[in-house]
């Protein structure tokens, strides 16, 4: 029967499924990290104002045309191919040997920058301009205004959608067994080829990967949670009474005379 099959799989090849789960939340977590700080940097700089002088506008001109091509190319292009283009075409055309974790961590952190550079660019565009206009008033920079106005409203507008990146990256790792770096996916493979049981060792890996997925949003959503606050606020009204003027005046005659 299919559900015998499934624990007799799961009691036999139990370390192999943990190893591959290990594996495929360190590639997840390092690559999400890594990648919403490039998407931060590159955000931050898209959205410098365009300079009064010529040179530095051709300098910011030129470096938005390299940020725009990487975002383009690396959401034009599955993850996959990018993973065989970075990996075997490394080491063909400039003879780079690359540690198969390393290269997953790298291909899986400049897909996901590519896509959180849109993602904070939408963030930063959505702040109200008047928050810019008043910073700049007080004599802050662009670098200034971003790290002590825009960024802390943007991370928590755009956490969300940072979250579901994460998740995209911990189902993503499996087209990295391609690679044949050692996550869910490939030791499931590994494991199905072994049993000839494919739907029962899938199964299992499902089971992990829904696992997994729902507990990285469940943590975000305490988080967003956390970060908004109580729904409901408790308002204590003034406890100071409103004084009439002819108060206020003989308040202020005994305070200077000592008598009313």
């Amino acid at each position: 029967m299919t559900f015998d099959w499934i624990i007799k799989i799961v009691s036999s090849n139990w370390p192999m499924f943990i190893r591959g789960a290990g594996t495929t939340l360190y590639i997840s977590i390092i690559s999400t990290i890594l990648g919403s700080i490039i998407g931060l940097l590159i955000g931050v700089i898209r959205t410098i104002p365009e300079p009064q002088e010529m040179v530095k506008r051709i300098i910011v001109k030129i470096i938005n045309i390299i940020l725009s091509i990487y975002i383009e190319v690396f959401r034009g292009t599955p993850m996959i191919v990018q993973a065989m283009v970075i990996y075997y075409g490394s080491a063909l055309a400039f003879g780079v040997d690359m540690d198969r974790l390393n290269a997953a961590i790298f291909i899986v952190s400049i897909n996901t920058g590519a896509y959180m550079a849109e993602i904070v660019r939408g963030g930063i565009i959505s702040i109200d301009k008047g928050q810019f206009e008043a910073a700049h008033a007080i004599g802050m920079n662009h670098i200034q205004t971003m790290t002590n106005v825009v960024l802390p409203q943007v991370i928590r507008n755009i956490l969300p959608a940072t979250g579901n990146e994460f998740v995209i990256n911990i189902k993503d790792t499996s087209v990295l067994n391609v690679i044949s770096v050692t996550e869910l996916f490939f030791q499931t493979k590994s494991i199905a080829g072994n049993n000839f049981r494919y739907f029962e060792s899938f199964f299992v890996a499902s089971v992990l990967y829904f696992v997994m997925t729902f507990t990285v949003t469940s943590i975000l959503r305490f988080i967003e949670k956390r970060l908004d606050g109580p729904e409901n606020y408790i308002v204590y009204a003034n406890q100071m009474q409103v004084q009439k003027p002819e108060d206020m005046a003989r308040k202020t005659r005994k305070d200077s005379t000592g008598e009313y």
